[in-house]
């Protein structure tokens, strides 16, 4: 009977998927340690990993000849997991993709609302109990309906929320991709991400973790957006610069920003936590119910082919 570690507590639905194999669950909500990162490549045949396990070059680099077969992430990013290394050790590695893109979207429509109309600052006046009541000036935010939607990354993810956004809220869509893509709606395709910053009212980061995006989002595409503008970043935290932004928002420079993940999460620096023109969220972004059991399916059923040596439904 192969035996296979799931390195997070899962919803029990997910478990019952695990039929025939010889299961451990680690049930935390940590990641693994430097330590149970190797043995999880030396004495397991196949893993069930997710955000923040990191096997990175070194791991396989300290196992040369890992018993595991594959690596069946649990999420569709996997910058966490050093692909290349993986590969040459004979380890195969699948993600999730498709069961996180409408939830993940409705974050971002989460964020958007919440940032533009200074929802998460009301939210702590009325808590604080200094709400003194309604007043023709009290937080004045941006109204969304008819703003331009700028989207960086216009993949499964970022055309979800382009098409909640155009036909939803009427806004037109402008879009900074790899190439420009067949939409089914109108959409202004930039190659220039500073000159898609300046164009739009409200700025969605949605592209992929790793190397060729981190600090994509930095001081010269945060300089040139409108003062009025918000950012958005529901992707991979290394994506924006983190003291850049901080220091935007500091300064007033942009209208807000909405965040859902952070550089170097789970730290949320002071300076950060501090700044009432930011909505922060606790990774949310895929965090439902229904969403979270259909990805631990998906993953069960990548490890389970992994482990018997069959086709991988969602190869990386």
């Amino acid at each position: 009977m192969k035996r296979v570690l799931v390195t997070r507590a899962m919803p029990e639905a997910v478990y019952a998927a695990l039929d025939g194999l010889d299961v451990v669950r680690r049930d935390r909500t940590d990641p693994l340690s430097p330590q149970e990162l190797r043995a999880a490549l030396r004495d397991f045949d196949g893993v069930l990993p997710t955000l923040g396990d990191r096997f990175d070059g070194s791991v396989f680099a300290d196992v040369a000849q890992p018993r595991c077969r594959i690596l069946a992430n649990f999420g569709v990013g996997y910058n966490h997991i050093d692909v290349d290394a993986a590969r040459a050790a004979g380890v195969a590695v699948t993600n999730t993709p498709g069961a996180v893109t409408d939830a993940t979207a409705d974050i971002a429509l989460t964020l958007m609302l919440m940032s533009a109309r200074r929802a998460a600052e009301g939210e702590r006046l009325v808590r604080s109990g200094a709400w003194e009541g309604w007043h023709p000036t009290q937080l004045l935010g941006m109204h969304l309906t008819g703003k331009r939607l700028g989207v960086v990354g216009m993949g499964r993810i970022g055309q979800a929320i382009a098409h909640r956004c155009h036909f939803g809220f009427g806004m037109p869509v402008s879009y900074f991709s790899r190439s420009a893509k067949d939409l089914p709606f109108d959409a202004e395709f930039h190659t220039d991400l500073n000159a898609l910053a300046a164009a739009v009212d409200v700025l969605v980061v949605v592209v992929p973790g790793g190397p060729e995006t981190t600090h994509l989002i930095d001081a010269g595409v945060l300089d040139a957006m409108q003062p009025h503008a918000h950012l958005v970043n529901i992707a991979r935290g290394e994506v924006v610069c983190q003291a850049d932004l901080i220091d935007a928002l500091q300064g007033r420079r942009i209208g807000g920003a909405g965040l859902d993940v952070y550089e170097f999460e789970p730290e949320v620096p002071g300076a950060l936590r501090d700044l009432d023109n930011v909505t922060l969220l606790p990774h949310l972004g895929t965090s439902t119910l229904q969403v979270r059991v259909d990805m631990g399916l998906m993953a069960v059923e990548n490890l389970q082919a992994g482990v018997a040596g069959k086709a991988l439904p969602n190869p990386v």
